[in-house]
């Protein structure tokens, strides 16, 4: 687009400076625990709560930061939690993408009353269910329902893999669900708000994860839940069109989680290679070692670039086709890169990156899921290649 341009402003680069101080007091020193225990830690949902991290997209009068946020502004949030911790990072992606944004683009004006004000202060945590047992990717298989009876939605069946949903802060799930037949016979979906509480809602038992340990992950069931006919969010029979215009947005934001992976990834392999002696001297005077960690380098930058330039994108308003193209490339290019960073900075590690001591080892478990929420990588390269006009399947 003609006069943007993808450099952060010196806004951004101080807010960058205060979020990146918060992570390392708040959130480094206590993350290899974290996830060792499984623990997720909602004292500090709530510091970044009070922070404004959860707020950068919403407007003042729910407790936003109104014109003083943006969108680039909570990828830079993201990049710089995710960089300390994968776990964190991915709870306030959702908790914004998947919780907040939702409402704010698509509820009634009660509704954001209701549920904005202590989602966007950190105090209370909403997630959104979409994934079920046979409809992943196939999202369109939902087998989820939902009657209107009365002035009541009865909501059965199932949702999986769902962050954020089952917490001691979690107070409300969003669920697309089937409320009727459309009239070419394709299921009519819609998108149902179901508060925590809600009797025949269950969280059912935390997922025993490969990574992500210290993020909250369940789960879900519905036996004969019932909500008021007022919790539909958005139009009847627009929930999956909704959640794939929710999915964009998001895709942007695990691409910015991403690239605080590769940042660790590049951290933690300069200062080893610097210190690690071998053969008289340290390992990254060896052009074996030296040559991954430029590597590193490389990928860090165009994963950056890719990432803030659709976050750029998506605050000037570009045409929603552009936007969703550059979405997808980000997406794809900075979680593949990602997982290999990690495995890049594992191997200079040797034997020590193989040791859960170092934290090299929790990134390289928490990476591999990058490339599957949010839309896998064969979605996005689907995407891609549809964007180019491609009539791919």
């Amino acid at each position: 687009m003609p006069g943007m341009t993808f450099e952060l402003s010196r806004e951004h680069e101080e807010f960058r400076r205060s979020v990146r101080e918060f992570a390392e007091a708040e959130i480094a020193p206590h993350a290899a625990q974290w996830d060792r225990d499984h623990h997720f830690p909602v004292d500090v949902v709530g510091k970044m709560g009070a922070l404004g991290l959860f707020g950068l997209t919403a407007p003042e009068e729910y407790g936003g930061a109104g014109d003083d946020g943006d969108f680039t502004s909570l990828c830079v949030a993201i990049e710089e939690i995710g960089r300390v911790d994968q776990s964190m990072g991915i709870t306030l992606q959702a908790g914004v993408g998947l919780g907040i944004n939702p409402i704010l683009t698509y509820g009634t004006d009660e509704q954001k009353q209701r549920w904005l004000p202590a989602l966007v202060a950190g105090e209370q945590l909403a997630g959104f269910g979409l994934t079920e047992p046979g409809a992943g990717s196939d999202a369109g298989a939902t087998r989820t329902k939902a009657e209107l009876v009365g002035d009541e939605w009865v909501v059965n069946g199932s949702k999986q893999f769902i962050t954020n949903s089952g917490s001691s802060i979690t107070s409300l799930v969003t669920v697309t669900a089937r409320t009727g037949t459309r009239e070419d016979g394709r299921p009519e979906i819609s998108a149902i708000m179901v508060p925590a509480g809600t009797p025949g809602f269950t969280a059912e038992k935390a997922y025993d994860k490969l990574g992500w340990h210290a993020s909250d992950t369940h789960p879900l069931s519905f036996e004969d839940a019932r909500v008021p006919a007022d919790h539909l969010l958005g139009d009847r029979g627009r929930g999956y069109a909704q959640f794939l215009a929710t999915l964009d947005d998001g895709r942007v934001a695990i691409s910015a989680l991403s690239v605080g992976c590769i940042q660790a990834c590049l951290d933690m392999a300069v200062a080893y290679a610097g210190e690690r002696q071998t053969f008289g001297g340290p390992i990254g005077r060896k052009q074996g070692v030296a040559f991954q960690v430029a590597d590193l380098e490389v990928m860090l930058h165009a994963s950056r670039m890719l990432t803030y330039r659709a976050a750029a994108m998506k605050d000037a308003g570009a045409p929603y086709r552009d936007f969703k193209q550059a979405a997808a490339v980000a997406k794809l290019y900075s979680t593949e890169s990602a997982v290999t960073a990690t495995r890049i900075a594992t191997q200079v590690f040797g034997g020590y990156g193989f040791m859960e001591e170092y934290p090299v080892a929790r990134f390289y478990r928490d990476a591999k899921v990058l490339e599957i929420g949010e839309g896998t990588s064969e979605v996005q390269r689907m995407l891609i290649a549809r964007g180019l006009g491609l009539p791919v399947e």
